[in-house]
């Protein structure tokens, strides 16, 4: 589902994006007792009780059951367990998360002994000038830093044509269901990590895609939340019109958590000082059966669902029917008015405005500009590094075997680091065709978008139901949230 953010999870309609993963296998093993046990380290029992089922698989490095999803793991996670275990036995919880143990995307800074490197050699040994503010918030509230999940290097921003789930420092990424599947990108890792039920949930980050994706291939519940929403700082980043700090986990619930976990303002992203949010968290609007009662839901179909397979649309409409019978009304046609024009036919195309001839029409123009300009702005918070700027790591991946920088010099990357290129040629200008871009993307998606698609016929919708397909671009490029509740499986050969 899409939805415009409101002041509420509940207010908003359960913004969701329904989503047939593209994944076939077993479900893992032992789901059950692990699922037992984080339960009752968020209820009364000690904290030690999740981590004889995680810690055995975190460093094992067997892909069929971990998809290589720890890259690194926290060498002081037990002796921090052991600090807040003694402060449950003494009447002292935090919050939901004490003792619950996540990992992060590796473009997520933590203050620590383990590295913050976008899966690049790049960054190696530079040190983050703090936590990021994300992971400060969940430190806070209990919950326990087991590792760094690897993505696709420098979060899909390297290049265009490249093998997802892949990074120099990490290796290649598999989906814990079917090794010989894209287990999608950018926050690989933080998806496969949960799927294969080695983490009870993961932070992601999103530009566009990069959580829904890895979450709808995996079958898990993704949340990306509006842009400003969580804080940005101290995370790598691509662009700060797009970019957002998200949770990956197998259930509403732990999802939410997470999410009241990680949200709030921080006067490090002046995005989040103007977001509105509940006080008191997400949790509280949780459904109950009668949730869907009254609600209303639009089905954009030419927009979205004509470019799903017949086996998604079976599928997701059986759901649909589920949610109709629970006292939801349907919508059929509920259109993006410019569909046309800003939905690429051939799926994801975040060039697509350049793609029509029009570059003052595309996210790409911007998102490459704000790269040049948000990065140089991270790397001078780093010490110990020699990467001050673009120029540098293009430099570096240039002269370095490993990272292969020119096109078909590693298998990995087919295009070098084309994306790079094309952000240091715009030197980071944001001139008119900038500006050109950057509001048309943003009106043509919101005012001309989704907020026309919620008020259909004079009548205000809860949500868009959505498949599998470039919805979440839209939604990336306004800035607005989605979430992903698995519903089916793509048959795959």
């Amino acid at each position: 589902m899409l939805s415009k953010w409101s002041t509420s999870l509940a207010a908003a309609g359960a913004i969701a994006a329904f989503i047939v993963p593209s994944i076939v296998g077993a479900t893992p093993s032992s789901r059950a007792e692990k699922q037992n046990a984080i339960q009752l380290a968020a209820s009364d029992q000690t904290l030690e009780s999740p981590f004889p089922y995680y810690f055995p698989q975190l460093g094992s490095g067997d892909a069929a059951n971990s998809g290589q999803a720890i890259m690194e793991v926290n060498p002081d996670f037990l002796q921090i367990a052991e600090v807040l275990d003694r402060e449950r036995a003494q009447g002292h919880v935090r919050g939901k998360l004490h003792g619950i143990p996540f990992i992060v995307k590796d473009n997520i800074a933590t203050k620590d002994k383990m590295e913050t490197t976008a899966g690049s050699w790049a960054l190696l040994v530079s040190v983050v000038p703090r936590d990021s503010h994300v992971v400060s918030r969940l430190r806070r509230e209990g919950a326990v830093l087991m590792g760094h999940a690897t993505l696709s290097e420098w979060a899909d921003m390297r290049s265009n044509y490249y093998s997802e789930g892949y990074s120099a420092r990490g290796g290649q990424c598999r989906s814990p269901y079917n090794l010989t599947v894209n287990p999608g990108g950018s926050s690989s890792r933080s998806g496969s990590a949960v799927a294969a039920n080695l983490i009870t949930f993961a932070l992601g980050t999103e530009t566009d895609g990069s959580i829904i994706n890895p979450a709808e291939r995996n079958a898990l519940v993704g949340i990306k939340p509006t842009v400003g929403l969580t804080s940005r700082a101290g995370v790598i980043p691509i662009s700060h019109n797009q970019d957002t700090v998200g949770c990956l986990a197998r259930t509403v619930r732990d999802a939410t958590y997470c999410l009241d976990g990680i949200y709030g303002q921080d006067s490090r992203d002046n995005y989040t000082l103007v977001q509105k949010a509940p006080a008191d968290g997400f949790a509280k609007y949780l459904a109950t059966k009668k949730a869907l009662k009254g609600a209303v839901f639009g089905l954009p179909w030419l927009s979205f669902w004509q470019h799903a397979s017949a086996n998604q649309q079976q599928q997701l409409l059986e759901i649909v029917n589920l949610i109709k019978s629970a006292g939801a009304t349907i919508i059929n046609g509920t259109e993006l008015p410019n569909y046309a024009t800003i939905v690429s036919p051939d799926g994801w195309n975040w060039d697509y405005g350049t793609t029509r001839g029009y570059p003052n029409e595309s996210e790409y123009t911007y998102v490459k500009a704000d790269f040049y300009n948000d990065i140089k702005a991270y790397l001078a918070d780093l010490g110990n590094t020699d990467m001050k700027s673009l120029e540098d790591i293009v430099k570096f991946n240039n002269e370095s075997g490993e990272e292969g920088g020119l096109p078909n010099q590693h298998p990995a990357f087919q295009s070098g680091q084309d994306s790079f290129d094309a952000s240091l040629a715009s030197k980071g200008r944001m001139d008119e065709t900038y500006w050109q871009a950057l509001n048309f993307c943003h009106k043509s998606t919101r005012e001309d978008g989704i907020d026309a698609a919620l008020h259909h016929n004079g009548k205000k919708l809860s949500a868009l139901l959505v498949p599998p397909f470039a919805a979440q671009s839209i939604a990336a490029q306004a800035g607005y949230p989605v979430i992903t509740l698995p519903a089916g499986v793509n048959l795959v050969r």
